[in-house]
């Protein structure tokens, strides 16, 4: 159940220099504990400032941040990162262990982790991304989504209670990227982790159980996903572009197709032209 609230954000400013107009901008948001948020907008629209802050890598100048009911200060970050684990856009760049065993491990090693447990959590974490028959294979040497799968092993091995996908398909072919949405969205609904997915593409933002729409340092909107896609065309005008299954819904309709919902994914659409068809 999706009751209480996680990540309390509230009325937060931060600027990257002092003469700039401010990344962030009198935000404030809330996560449920077990969600899935998505937080959506183009460069520079301020979700991944957002994201930073959420996991203590930039401390806002105004407002207040609480996770796990920890207020976010100097002295807090580390705690609150105990909680927050974040996967990046570049596994690469993550990557330290020369083999998957080894970089999963080093997460564990820094939070003084026995060896025993260690031993336990890495089977586990690795069954859970299902890369198990990857233990000793060098990180380096696998495909984008497994890369990211490896990366997502090294986070939930710590067992936190968010973690945050920073743009972390954006780099991955269609394959890889619904390997890695598919393997958070199973930790998801087993209630291991709340999500939060920093991203410009609507249609993984679609799957989300909440959307949040950034645009310059401000929150623009904020709903389901099916409430912010009735705003298609302000979307448009700052940046954004809609999914695939959600255009192709609305031109059928204007040419004359009785389609009775705009469908954010290509099942829900392709199941009710079957069922028109059906009835022809």
């Amino acid at each position: 159940m999706m009751s209480q609230t996680i990540i309390d954000v509230e009325n937060i400013t931060f600027h990257y220099h002092q003469e700039a107009a401010p990344a962030l901008d009198n935000v404030s948001i809330q996560v449920k504990q077990g969600e899935w948020l998505a937080i959506v907008g183009h460069n520079g629209s301020g979700k991944s400032t957002l994201a930073r802050i959420l996991n203590g890598l930039y401390i806002p100048e105004t407002g207040k941040v609480k996770v796990c009911g920890i207020e976010l200060s100097e002295d807090s970050i580390w705690e609150i990162r105990k909680h927050v684990g974040m996967v990046f856009q570049n596994p690469d760049n993550q990557f330290v262990g020369a083999t998957v065993k080894d970089d999963i491990a080093f997460g564990l090693e820094n939070n003084g982790i026995q060896r025993e447990e260690m031993i336990k959590r890495i089977d586990w974490a690795i069954k859970k991304v299902k890369m198990d028959a990857f233990h000793n294979h060098e990180p380096h040497h696998l495909s984008g989504g497994q890369k990211q799968r490896v990366a997502i092993a090294g986070v939930i091995a710590v067992q936190p209670d968010i973690i945050i996908l920073d743009e972390a398909t954006s780099m991955l072919d269609p394959a890889g990227r619904s390997e890695v949405i598919q393997t958070v969205r199973e930790l998801n609904d087993q209630g291991l982790l709340t999500v939060i997915s920093i991203t410009h593409d609507l249609e993984e933002a679609s799957k989300a159980d909440r959307i949040i729409v950034m645009n310059g340092g401000k929150k623009f909107a904020e709903g389901t996903p099916e409430e912010v896609f009735k705003r298609d065309e302000e979307l448009v005008e700052i940046g954004l572009d809609l999914p695939f299954p959600f255009q192709l819904s609305k031109k059928l309709r204007e040419a004359g197709v009785p389609i009775q919902h705009n469908h954010l994914t290509e099942e829900g659409l392709v199941k009710e032209l079957w069922t028109l068809q059906s009835k022809m």
